[in-house]
């Protein structure tokens, strides 16, 4: 299997789509003016206690205050608020967490009454981001996330993960972080750091060191309430710090600054991969260069069809997702009904799994399969969820079919599912119902070009329209396209593009930002006489 990684940096957002063997597997999207993300951390104030909840509302500069509940305060939060305290009143020197005094652990049985007051300073992290109606989620037992190793300040063991089954190498990672790792800081060793060598784990543990006292650094320097002192990397960074395998065949970026950071990184963590990593320089947009916006058309939306006819439909509801498995047109299979079912199901189960990821659904998911007489086919489809899930990075479980062929699977949420609305407004018409003689369409088009390059003095730019239009366009040795060069400049570029819908148009600069020249037409009133 090759994982490609494709990242569309526009102005007012950033898009990652993960593609393996050239199939759409993840899509996330991010505003660039959004400032929360997992896994910042702030000097927040504590708002409101709930004694009932045991739990406290904590001001972190959102509309709605975040949550933190007294088990998410960490057993070490005494150490925590002690080393705040000294840092927030001593502004001349930054303690060192070596010669800090580690208190005991928080009494697992204490309430928030006795631990936290209204208007007290803490140090928490976000772990879930706002969804819905709900605020984000904090913890106090804050950690830093790198490749091979997480960081957790205040924690003097040393964990590696389950997955590393060899026990050889399980105690050479743990005695090597033992001899390495300062005093009062405690690690967890990730699954990709198996067989690597001191100087790799040494390299990053100091990368994380530098983090936390960057973070203090801030907490000494704070002025106001709330505070942002360690800001998570870049959703393009963080994905691929995850994600990142010797698979990875190529990264294309079309943004240099994006394009630098990632690079940058990659040849921080992997010198011999850095040159996977490449700048998209085509005038086509990079997602329609790679067929994604057609997937990203066909994946989202009620219905999702797969191989054969068969089809998905599913449903998203406040409390749970529901998944309805169709086998369509089929033709007759040649092992009757239950090997007709049996092929569908499992078909279904590749799909769902892909769909899974790709809206990053969460909470609990019920699929609704055709159903099965034989049991021997029932476990068989269970076996082939579980393995389709492996590749899931989310935490899941996944129940056995019950007696009425449904299927339960929980899966963590951390951001609100991916919902892109595949539907498309008239652009013309605006949703009237009504619309000019289609024909005229170019028409208008060059009005909006005169407009630009006579009254706003615009001499380059490019015209994105639907690749129908722009394929009549261009069509020609005497093409509209060359008549429009010919009386307005060479600086005109006509740009295809598969999100647009047919008599849609959008004006860019030269920079990449749209140029507003859509206008609703308000037809004249009708007079009576």
């Amino acid at each position: 299997m090759t994982s490609e990684l494709v990242v569309d940096v526009q102005p007012k957002e950033v898009s990652i789509a993960l593609l393996e063997d050239k199939s759409l597997v993840e899509l996330q999207s991010e505003g660039r003016n959004i400032s929360f993300s997992v896994g910042n951390m702030y000097l927040g104030r504590i708002k409101k206690l709930m004694p009932g909840l045991n739990a406290c509302f904590v001001d972190v500069g959102y509309e709605k205050d975040a949550f933190l509940h007294y088990l998410d305060l960490g057993p070490q939060f005494n150490s925590l608020e002690k080393f705040v305290k000294q840092t927030l009143s001593d502004k001349k020197k930054l303690n060192s967490i070596s010669k800090a005094t580690l208190l005991p652990d928080l009494d697992k049985d204490g309430t928030v009454s006795n631990t936290l007051k209204v208007g007290q300073e803490v140090v928490v992290q976000i772990v879930k981001e706002p969804i819905s109606t709900k605020g984000p989620r904090l913890t106090s037992e804050i950690s830093f996330a790198g490749r091979y190793l997480v960081l957790i300040p205040f924690n003097d063991k040393v964990s590696v993960s389950q997955k590393i089954k060899s026990s050889e190498e399980r105690a050479r990672l743990k005695q090597l972080l033992m001899s390495i790792k300062p005093k009062n800081f405690g690690v967890i060793v990730r699954t990709v750091a198996e067989g690597k060598r001191v100087a790799e784990l040494d390299g990053e543990l100091r990368v994380l060191i530098k983090h936390w006292e960057d973070a203090m650094v801030k907490v000494q320097k704070a002025t106001k309430y709330p505070t942002l002192i360690y800001e998570e990397t870049s959703r393009a960074v963080g994905l691929l710090r995850d994600l990142f395998n010797p698979s990875f065949e190529n990264i294309h970026v079309n943004d240099e600054a994006v394009y630098n950071e990632i690079k940058d990184y990659v040849t921080l963590i992997a010198p011999d991969r850095a040159n996977i990593v490449k700048l998209y320089k085509g005038q086509l947009p990079i997602y329609d260069n790679f067929g994604i916006t057609k997937q990203i058309k066909s994946s989202f939306g009620k219905t999702i069809s797969y191989k054969s006819g068969a089809y998905l439909i599913i449903e998203h509801t406040e409390a749970l997702h529901v998944v309805d498995v169709n086998s369509g047109n089929r033709t007759k299979n040649a092992n009757g009904q239950e090997g007709n079912a049996l092929e569908v199901n499992l078909g279904a189960a590749d799909e769902l799994a892909r769909q899974l990821r790709l809206r990053d659904m969460g909470g609990i998911i019920v699929v609704d399969f055709i159903d099965m007489n034989e049991a021997e086919n029932r476990q068989k489809l269970y076996e082939r969820m579980c393995a389709n899930m492996q590749k899931d990075r989310a935490r899941h479980n996944i129940l056995p079919l019950s007696k009425f062929g449904l299927m339960q699977i929980t899966r963590q949420r951390v951001r609100p599912a991916m919902d892109v609305n595949t539907t498309e407004t008239c652009p013309t018409c605006f949703g009237k119902g009504t619309i000019k003689s289609s024909i005229l369409f170019t028409d208008t088009l060059e009005s909006k070009i005169d407009y630009l390059v006579n009254k706003l003095k615009v001499k380059k730019f490019s015209l994105h329209v639907h690749p129908y239009v722009a394929a009549y366009i261009n069509q020609g040795l005497v093409s509209l396209k060359r008549k429009w060069q010919m009386k307005y400049g060479f600086g005109i570029k006509v740009i295809p593009s598969q999100k647009l819908a047919f008599l849609q148009y959008v004006f860019y600069d030269t920079h990449g930002e749209e140029i507003d020249m859509k206008e609703e037409t308000i037809p004249p009133p009708i007079r009576k006489v």
